[in-house]
């Protein structure tokens, strides 16, 4: 991506992108796969976080494909997760991006993996940090090609006049297989994991750097 880049919209992964989630994420998927599975905990760790931007059932079906425990071990990582989902808040560099890219005139969205009415009740508390739109995840509606597609529709975009925001790789992958621009947001993975799959990444270490990069 560069500046010439027509970028009307930002659209922002939510765990590990706009809240601090994934590291408590991964060790409550961790704890299910060591228990329910016996996979030792720090490779259990891993495979979460390879599979990261995926919904965890998706994931689930990736890490032990056809496993007919998987529909337990979901369902309990999503009540599980919940428990800690609420207690984080947007930080200051969070807010200061938001407001920054909104009022030079950049549409900025939410695309979770996280279900609906969660993201919805999340946002809906931080009044100071609005978004123009917030997606989450349905049946057969996801972060991705999904999300991408009603993004368009609402706002009469094209692909390349977006920008997804993302911590992992599945993130990159989502974005470039849709022809929609991307930045990484390091902290889930490095600077050297994006390199490697995705040569010249652009990668932030905070939000609020988007206003150095976006005109």
């Amino acid at each position: 991506m560069d500046h010439r880049t027509p970028i009307q919209a930002a659209v922002f992964d939510f765990d590990g992108t706009l809240v601090d989630t994934m590291g408590g994420f991964a060790d409550i998927a961790a704890g299910i796969l060591q228990r329910m599975y016996g996979l030792d905990p720090q490779e259990a760790r891993r495979q979460y976080l390879l599979t990261s931007g995926l919904p965890f059932n998706q994931q689930m079906e990736i890490i032990r494909p056809g496993d007919p425990r998987n529909p337990e071990a979901v369902a309990e990582f999503e009540a599980t997760k919940q428990e800690g989902f609420f207690r984080e808040r947007f930080s200051e560099d969070v807010r200061k991006a938001i407001r920054g890219l909104r009022s030079r005139g950049y549409r900025c969205i939410v695309s979770s993996n996280n279900f609906q009415h969660l993201i919805d009740r999340f946002v809906a508390r931080e009044a100071d940090c609005p978004f123009d739109l917030v997606l989450g995840a349905a049946p057969g509606f996801y972060k991705g090609r999904d999300h991408f597609l009603r993004v368009q529709e609402v706002f009469g975009l094209r692909p390349d006049q977006l920008l997804f925001v993302g911590d992992s790789l599945k993130d990159a992958e989502k974005a470039l297989a849709n022809g929609v621009a991307f930045i990484a947001r390091l902290g889930t993975f490095r600077r050297e994991d994006f390199e490697a799959r995705y040569p010249g990444v652009r990668t932030i270490e905070s939000l609020s750097q988007l206003l150095d990069v976006l005109p």
